[in-house]
């Protein structure tokens, strides 16, 4: 899943050098990693597993959901679900905005940036397959790479409130992508019940509400 042009090598790269200044670090396997370079790579891998056939403008998008995500930070705003929708809001035009700008300077045409934009943005979301496969593929991140924390920093959180937050993911899911949450990644086994049990619960096409629990993607 590599186009091999010059353009994309420059858009990555530039991607990768802006995000490589997060202050904020991940340490994985003994080395601290930027968190936002660390999340873009593991968007791209995992959508090279997800959807090995994706487009250009879909690898770029996830290449970039989160450029320079700690330039907004969450403190920012009232800590209200108002304020963290205002602040998903904000991160989202601003995500765009610079992948536009990098996506311009690497030699990319408006088309192509009105579509990477368009999928940051999460805009038609259900219609376009494009955004559906990047919505999947951050679910699925989250889930082996983030939900283990995300559980230890809610230590007041039971099962069932861990279910009803991955339920609300899930139904934001396509069958395929909650299916390879059962099947393609590897989450933290002792994790794997409330999984199941979440998606298990969602055999219909998702709610239109759009509640989100405050987690990565």
């Amino acid at each position: 899943m590599t186009t091999g042009n010059e353009r994309f090598a420059r858009a990555t790269a530039a991607f990768d050098a802006a995000n490589r200044e997060d202050p904020n670090r991940e340490t994985v396997d003994g080395h601290a990693r930027p968190k936002e370079l660390l999340y873009a790579e593991r968007l791209t891998a995992m959508l090279t597993r997800f959807a090995p056939e994706a487009t250009e403008p879909l690898q770029l998008a996830a290449r970039c959901q989160h450029v320079e995500r700690w330039k907004i930070p969450r403190a920012d705003y009232p800590m209200t679900r108002a304020g963290y929708e205002r602040w998903r809001s904000r991160l989202r035009e601003y995500h765009a905005e610079r992948a536009g700008a990098i996506l311009h300077e690497a030699g990319y045409d408006d088309g192509t940036v009105g579509r990477v934009s368009s999928l940051i943005r999460k805009e038609a979301l259900k219609t376009n397959a494009e955004a559906q496969a990047l919505e999947d593929v951050v679910a699925l991140v989250f889930m082996e790479s983030y939900l283990d924390d995300f559980v230890a920093k809610h230590p007041g959180y039971d099962e069932a409130k861990f279910v009803d937050i991955l339920k609300k993911t899930a139904r934001k899911m396509s069958a395929q992508g909650r299916a390879a949450a059962l099947t393609l990644i590897a989450p933290p086994a002792g994790l794997l019940p409330v999984i199941r049990k979440a998606l298990g619960s969602v055999a219909t096409p998702p709610e239109a509400s759009r509640t989100r629990a405050e987690k990565p993607g």
